[in-house]
């Protein structure tokens, strides 16, 4: 695609800066904020994961609230749990025994191809090991094949659980400890392995209904962030359109390890009650106390769009290409509406952090993905400037949004395939920043919608 496509450039590029204070939107297995060193300092890093996951849900949120440009259409869930899904579908919808729905939704999406937790372990004996993105109405479509098929599938769950159950059997007596296949998954012997392909095969009809249900489709969201699955090799994978990079602080990191005392109330209320100084004496002190660690900075951050991709993402699904055309608009819409408004939800009640907006969104386009990670790779200093060269950059907000518009504009200028670029701040003090900067290289927007061409 070229810039005379109707869509314009291939790629959409994104750039933010938001300023965070106090939060923890994501933490290592020990609690702690994660970080990174760059340019010689460390840095404070949100990673693109817990980014992608929050623009996903909102968006997904909003289509299914009939709000946004996607409202209505359809999106993805990813989950571990589509025989639970399915297995409720049949019960509630077809009025199936609840034991003998997840029983037979397990063995069918199971002969499919996908792997399940051990049998024994009524905790993880009904979800698949590994996570599963597929359309939200994958369960409601299998259940509702399954209740077609009822007689003969019901007949065949029977013979294929009894197959299972003789094979774990022997199994156990041949006390075999579990294969090591060199994938981390080792919870199938040898001899299980051996009698899986005893098992009675499931008709080609229902595998090919399960595998439809569980393909991508025409949900949009699996569409822009993509899906691999490596267990159901005719199950067909997406390579996502949204390219997303982890954020880091534009300065050094700064942290503080919050102590924090909970109240016990049953304890302060005894002591309030309390008759005389004796009655109160075992009541001093906390409920419980603790620390958690808090961070605060400017964060840069960086998204791309491949606009070729997700039309052909859609196209694969079955659209035709004025419906591709037309789902990819709404999506680009979403998709950026999602950049700028969604954040991580860890701890979003004890530090209001989901209420913030950006101080700078720069949105262009190109020929080809622009990251700007380098305008940042000697930390911002944020002492007050002065007239020596002793003095820092000033608060990182509006240094960091001068920095970044500064290495755009010369970066453009070197580069024709980027054109139509804007520029949106929630800050009026980067607001009134805008009017003193000579060539931008983009055009102030107001709204979010107005940052995609």
């Amino acid at each position: 695609m070229t810039s005379n496509s109707p869509v314009g450039s291939q790629f959409l590029s994104l750039h933010l800066l938001e300023t965070l204070v106090a939060v923890l939107p994501v933490r290592d297995e020990n609690g702690s904020p994660k970080s990174i060193v760059y340019g010689g300092a460390e840095r404070h890093m949100i990673t693109s994961q817990a980014r992608r996951r929050a623009e996903r849900v909102h968006a997904r949120d909003r289509a299914n609230a009939g709000v946004g440009a996607l409202a209505g259409r359809s999106t993805g869930t990813r989950t571990r749990e589509w025989a639970l899904i399915t297995g409720r579908e049949l019960e509630e919808t077809h009025g199936w025994d609840r034991e003998e729905a997840i029983r037979t939704a397990r063995a069918v999406i199971e002969a499919t191809g996908l792997k399940f937790g051990e049998l024994s372990k009524k905790t993880v004996a009904n979800l698949t090991k590994v996570l599963l993105f597929a359309p939200s109405d994958a369960g409601k479509r299998i259940a509702a094949h399954i209740q077609e098929e009822a007689e003969e599938l019901r007949s065949w769950t029977e013979e294929y659980l009894a197959a299972q159950a003789a094979a774990a059997k022997k199994s156990k007596k041949g006390g075999r400890k579990p294969a090591d296949t060199g994938t981390g998954e080792g919870d199938e012997t040898v001899e299980d392995a051996a009698a899986d392909s005893k098992l009675p095969p499931l008709s080609s009809g229902t595998r090919a209904a399960v595998l439809t249900a569980l393909a991508p489709r025409d949900a949009i969201d699996i569409a822009l962030y993509g899906r691999f699955l490596a267990e159901i090799a005719d199950s067909p994978n997406v390579d996502g359109a949204v390219q997303s990079s982890h954020a880091f602080t534009v300065h050094e990191a700064e942290q503080v390890d919050d102590f924090y005392a909970a109240a016990d109330d049953a304890k302060l209320n005894r002591k309030k009650n309390a008759l005389d100084v004796l009655d109160a004496v075992d009541d001093a002190g906390a409920g419980m106390t603790g620390y958690q660690s808090l961070i605060t900075g400017t964060f840069y951050r960086h998204a791309v769009l491949d606009r070729v991709r997700l039309r052909n993402n859609l196209r694969a699904a079955g659209m035709s290409i004025e419906e591709a055309e037309e789902a990819s608009v709404a999506a680009e819409e979403e998709f950026v509406n999602a950049f700028v408004d969604a954040f991580p939800e860890a701890k979003r009640n004890s530090t209001a952090s989901t209420g913030s907006l950006p101080a700078l969104v720069l949105a262009f386009e190109g020929d080809r993905p622009y990251n700007y990670a380098a305008a940042f790779q000697t930390p911002i200093d944020e002492r007050p400037p002065t007239k020596d060269e002793n003095g820092g950059d000033g608060p990182a907000g509006p240094a960091a949004a001068r920095r970044l518009l500064e290495h755009h504009a010369f970066v453009s200028d070197r580069r024709p395939d980027i054109v139509s670029g804007r520029v949106l701040t929630y800050d009026p003090q980067i607001a009134k920043l805008l009017t003193t900067l000579g060539d931008l290289g983009a055009t102030p927007v107001t709204t979010a919608k107005e940052l995609t061409a």
